[in-house]
């Protein structure tokens, strides 16, 4: 069995994800409808749904 450590180790950093949110396909009311949603998230604070409709949103060109 190891020896438990006695000492503060540094925090561990995680990347700062800055990548832009995607930007709704012109025309297609799918799309139209997650930004929507991911407006009135912003609006308040809930930062999973806003989390959920970018992901939605970068995997739904896939299907146009």
């Amino acid at each position: 069995m190891s020896e438990p450590t006695r000492y503060s180790t540094p925090p561990i950093e995680l990347p700062l994800g800055l990548e832009r949110e995607p930007d709704p396909a012109e025309g297609c009311a799918g799309c139209a409808e997650l930004a929507a949603v991911r407006s009135r998230a912003r609006i308040v604070g809930d930062w999973s749904t806003i989390s959920d409709c970018n992901v939605f949103m970068r995997r739904h060109p896939e299907e146009h």
